[in-house]
């Protein structure tokens, strides 16, 4: 008898207050493993304040139900670099507290991310693409099977955000999932799955 696959994240009726006003009322999103999922909808509807919730950041003015089955890696768009230190001191510490202490696994994560000699350059020394890439890294280095992006594909050029689309793909394809905000088109053809939350708009 096979076992039953638990979805890795499980949102019911999730209703999102913020400064005294609704955003979005009885929002629901179910994400499986191999899934890539879209938070989609104008400005100001609420994508961030969404994702930050299932993240399990945003506790206040949440109602609702969030079941996620496992540590999810969450990255906002800021890229929450520290600009006076290295990339590889900047991937040695993620902002959440965990700790990457293999050194050669950062130098590898900054080679996928086409960062070779940068590595113990100051971050404040690089262009914001480059800065970017530098956060962007952190997709090489975590064990997390969801990933919680938010405008992933933000000051980021043509080359890096084909090789940000196939690093999310690889993810999906290994049993992983992603959930991200963009403002860009459909990057992942039939792939992609929708959640327009102006269908939750209050």
């Amino acid at each position: 008898m096979s076992a039953v696959i638990e979805p890795l994240l499980i949102a019911e009726g999730v209703t999102l207050e913020r400064g005294y006003r609704w955003l979005l009322v009885d929002a629901s999103l179910r994400v499986n493993s191999g899934e890539l999922w879209q938070l989609a909808g104008a400005n100001g509807i609420g994508k961030t304040s969404f994702l930050r919730a299932l993240a399990g950041l945003a506790r206040l003015g949440v109602e609702g139900s969030i079941t996620v089955n496992d540590v999810p890696l969450y990255q906002g768009h800021l890229p929450g670099i520290k600009t006076l230190l290295t990339p590889v001191e900047n991937l040695r510490w993620h902002p959440s507290g965990l700790v990457s202490p293999d050194i050669e696994k950062i130098y590898a994560a900054l080679a996928e991310v086409e960062l070779v000699g940068y590595e113990e350059t100051p971050v404040q020394s690089l262009s914001a693409g480059q800065q970017r890439r530098v956060a962007l890294a952190r997709l090489w280095l975590t064990d997390a099977k969801l990933w919680l992006l938010d405008e992933p594909f933000t000051a980021i050029d043509v080359a890096g955000a084909t090789l940000l689309e196939q690093r999310l793909l690889t993810h999906a394809d290994r049993g992983g999932a992603v959930v991200f905000t963009s403002h860009q088109p459909n990057r992942f053809a039939d792939r992609l799955q929708v959640c327009d939350l102006a269908t939750y708009a209050a």
